[in-house]
């Protein structure tokens, strides 16, 4: 019988430098008998530089031997472009990046008044199955890591740099592809080395999470203070209408256990909370539901009063059409009639504005629209 020969051990991934805190960096470059002096330049050209090479040119600051360590064991997150859409405003572009095992994720950026915001992933794909968002319809994949995360930041903060406007990423938020929460050491960790005031420096308040409402993930978010902002897809104020729009979610975290770990989160960080609610013509996007989601919220004691601020603000965001779901947006001013209701409630909103809808920028478009 012939024997087939063993094949070599795979050799391992090189270590990714974006997925590591500066201090980390720091004890790499270090127990490689380097000064620490190197480690904070090598930091200041991942970050501020935004490099994406690790020879050289990229690095000239850098001893040879150090860059040659670097080239040997480890690795930058760049994410090869496979497609890129820009709206006919010029105030979104999207991009589908290809991951190192060929999974493909979205990243847009989009322009505001005085501000650039980064939309990122943390997920290849989703698991769950939220009906009228296009990554929900195609499934899951598989986690991000934080390098991966942090990367898509840093995709962004090339392109304004290349683009010599004086623009700089000003936010992140966490409405990309996948559940953040179901992913919450990655993302906590790619939210940390974003945070570092040496490196990107967005202030922890300039990083939102979005959740679909994952409560074991907002309660640890509570237990373990997180400065970052946190934001709840809500969309519906009844158990049975939000079962119909967010199945998976609503089954496995009912409509009071989540409303439950929002008191909990705001009681215990003394802190706002966002709620999201995506208008649905005819869904949800009625006068009467918006009475329903302020009564929801007023006694779940969220309101101003006493003079005390609001702990929660909703933000109400039209709906992106997808091929997989037949809903259609609000219509004419139902957005300013539930506005105006909310306010009898004492609940600050905000009608979100809609960026590049001729580029399939709701999440998960672009990935289902370019296939391989």
């Amino acid at each position: 019988m012939q024997i087939s020969p063993t094949p070599p051990p795979a050799s391992p991934a090189p270590l990714n430098l974006h997925g590591l805190t500066r201090e980390e960096l720091r004890a790499l470059v270090v127990s490689w008998g380097f000064s620490p002096v190197h480690a904070a330049r090598l930091w200041n050209y991942l970050y501020y530089e935004a490099i994406d090479s690790l020879d050289a040119k990229a690095m000239p600051d850098l001893p040879t031997k150090l860059r040659a360590r670097l080239q040997a064991k480890t690795a930058i997150g760049l994410l090869p472009v496979a497609h890129e859409a820009q709206s006919t405003d010029g105030f979104t572009r999207k991009f589908l990046l290809t991951l190192a095992d060929g999974k493909k994720i979205e990243t847009v950026l989009m322009r505001f008044t005085g501000r650039v915001t980064a939309c990122i992933s943390s997920q290849a794909g989703c698991a769950m199955g939220c009906l009228f968002c296009a990554t929900g319809q195609m499934g899951f994949a598989r986690n991000l890591t934080a390098a991966e995360i942090v990367a898509q930041a840093l995709h962004i903060q090339r392109i304004l740099k290349a683009q010599a406007q004086g623009e700089c990423l000003r936010n992140v938020v966490l409405m990309g592809m996948g559940e953040p929460l179901a992913n919450y050491a990655a993302v906590m960790r790619a939210a940390e080395i974003m945070r570092d005031g040496n490196g990107l420096a967005l202030g922890a308040r300039r990083i939102t999470l979005s959740t679909v409402g994952v409560v074991p993930g907002i309660l640890r978010m509570a237990r373990e203070a997180s400065p970052i902002h946190l934001a709840v897809s809500l969309h519906a104020a009844t158990q049975a209408e939000r079962a119909a729009l967010v199945p998976d979610a609503a089954k496995r975290w009912p409509l009071d256990e989540l409303i439950d770990a929002c008191r909990t989160y705001v009681e215990t960080l003394d802190r706002r909370i966002f709620f999201e609610w995506t208008l649905i013509d005819g869904k949800n996007d009625t006068e009467e539901h918006a009475h329903a989601v302020g009564k929801l919220l007023a006694s779940a004691g969220m309101q101003a009063r006493d003079g005390m601020a609001a702990r929660a603000q909703v933000n109400l965001i039209p709906l992106n059409p997808t091929t997989g779901y037949d809903g259609a947006p609000c219509r004419g001013d139902a957005a300013k009639k539930f506005q105006a209701v909310l306010a009898t409630y004492n609940l600050p909103s905000t009608v979100r504005q809609r960026r590049g809808l001729d580029i399939a920028a709701g999440c998960g478009q672009l990935a289902n629209k370019v296939k391989p």
